[in-house]
């Protein structure tokens, strides 16, 4: 079980690329569509294209930004519990639920980013997540 909880992780880490991908794939042709030449461009943030980008482009951009933000407590988590030996199976399932429920909110952020779906959706794999860490510092305790 040790290792197999480390396999959400990764899943969710070639996830996180895909939305990487994603956004490149979308935010490239809209710069070029909007006349904007990237070999004069100087400095600058992602942050810096809101409003100048359409927001249906920009939905990727953020998506990506959450998969930055609360999932590195999910890789922390399940590192403390595979270094601890106290993977269990239910907390491998656990694990896979919150990939799952992290993958299902990407789709909606990019797509349709609707909250009403969204928010539900963070708000079990958050709560999913405190099981998890819970779970780690009894292992640590």
């Amino acid at each position: 079980m040790t290792l197999q909880i480390l396999t959400p992780a990764a899943v969710l880490v070639i996830w996180s690329l895909v939305m990487l991908v994603w956004m490149g794939a979308t935010r490239l042709p809209a710069l070029k569509r909007m006349g904007i030449d990237l070999s004069k461009a100087v400095g600058g943030r992602g942050a810096d294209l809101e409003g100048v980008l359409p927001a249906d482009v920009n939905w990727k951009a953020h998506n990506y930004a959450h998969l930055m933000e609360q999932p590195t407590i999910f890789y922390a988590t399940v590192v403390i519990l595979a270094v601890a030996g106290a993977a269990t199976p239910q907390s491998v399932a656990l694990a896979w639920a919150y990939v799952g429920l992290r993958v299902v909110h990407s789709v909606v952020q990019v797509t349709v980013n609707r909250i009403s779906i969204r928010f539900p959706l963070f708000a079990l794999s958050s709560i999913i997540l405190l099981i998890l860490a819970i779970s780690a510092l009894l292992a640590t305790l």
